[in-house]
């Protein structure tokens, strides 16, 4: 039965894990992840427009691009704060590569975590690591480090018990440091 419950759960992620990165792909050849608003500056918009292809639902006037950016709010000890769950939960990477939940309160005030249950997935979607996580402290910090490298997807699954359901956030973690914040590109809260 326990085996069952392990192939479920692997099953279950690699599913959720694939769909995160083919949500990536929607934009086909053209790399939304990694490009800078100034790499607009050499040419005009017009001529922009005419790469895609065609492509639907680029919007080109202003700085919209037809994708929205989302406001990244940064937590207490500098990661990102993820909105969607209550309480909001504090996505940080450690300086062993280990992510650590911290609970927040409106106020991103940190608060001990209750029964809450956190796994993240994240790197290559053909092999994904899968990090569960222990009460330590204050805090969750997974037993598992994330995978090398400094820029690949994350899901992020928060369960408020056992027997709730999942709210899943998904972003890409890029661990480089932001040029104009003291923070990292995951957690930058610039308008860049």
């Amino acid at each position: 039965m326990r085996l069952k419950k392990v192939l479920l759960f692997v099953l279950t992620s690699a599913t959720v894990f694939s769909l995160v990165a083919c949500e990536g792909d929607q934009h086909g050849d053209h790399d939304h992840a990694g490009h800078d608003h100034d790499d607009h500056a050499g040419h005009d918009h017009d001529e922009h427009a005419e790469d895609h292809d065609g492509d639907e639902g680029h919007d080109h006037d202003g700085d919209d691009h037809g994708h929205e950016h989302d406001t990244i709010i940064a937590g207490p000890n500098g990661g990102r704060v993820i909105t969607s769950f209550e309480p909001h939960a504090e996505f940080f990477v450690t300086e062993s590569s280990k992510v650590q939940i911290t609970f927040v309160d409106d106020e991103i005030k940190a608060i001990a975590p209750g029964s809450q249950e956190v796994t993240v997935i994240a790197g290559d979607r053909s092999n994904p690591t899968i990090l569960t996580f222990t009460r330590v402290g204050g805090a969750l910090v997974s037993g598992q480090a994330l995978p090398d490298g400094d820029d690949f997807p994350v899901v992020v699954m928060l369960k408020a018990d056992a027997m709730s359901k999942a709210v899943t956030e998904k972003f890409t973690l890029d661990l480089t440091q932001c040029p104009s914040c003291d923070y990292l590109e995951y957690a930058c809260t610039c308008a860049h």
